[in-house]
């Protein structure tokens, strides 16, 4: 699907394809998210296993990607969206979120976010929610 920006320029968002995984991997060590960089393998592999998995290119470059689960009914949970600096403000993670919203609109969307973009959501309608989390090995 092509999508223009607010700067005319226009972006092809595709599935995620297994050859993309490298170009992922590097935005997020770009990005500094350091546990998805360490456990690369882990994070391939959700990849794989993912409901929804797209990525953003622009002539050729992945600039952006959105990785997520869903019911198909009730909640579509973003579990990563991420563009990559030089391309942020120009309405890209918007339609990713649009996008993926469109392929199953009687959901909510729901996802967590760090307290560096909380305020980005907030400015675009999202309200926050109180969650929890804990991992298997923290008994």
């Amino acid at each position: 699907m092509k999508i223009r920006l607010k700067n005319h320029n226009v972006i092809e968002v595709r599935t995620y394809r297994k050859e993309d995984f490298i170009h992922i991997h590097k935005l997020n060590a770009e990005e500094e998210w350091n546990n998805l960089v360490e456990k690369k393998e882990r994070t391939k592999n959700a990849w794989y296993n993912s409901d929804l998995a797209y990525v953003a290119e622009h002539h050729g470059e992945i600039i952006a990607y959105i990785r997520g689960l869903t019911d198909q009914s009730i909640t579509l949970f973003v579990c990563e969206l991420l563009v990559k600096r030089r391309f942020r403000g120009m309405g890209i993670g918007d339609a990713l979120l649009q996008y993926v919203h469109g392929l199953y609109p009687e959901t909510r969307i729901e996802m967590l976010t760090n307290t560096s973009s909380h305020t980005y959501y907030e400015q675009k309608g999202y309200r926050p929610f109180y969650g929890f989390r804990k991992t298997f090995q923290e008994n």
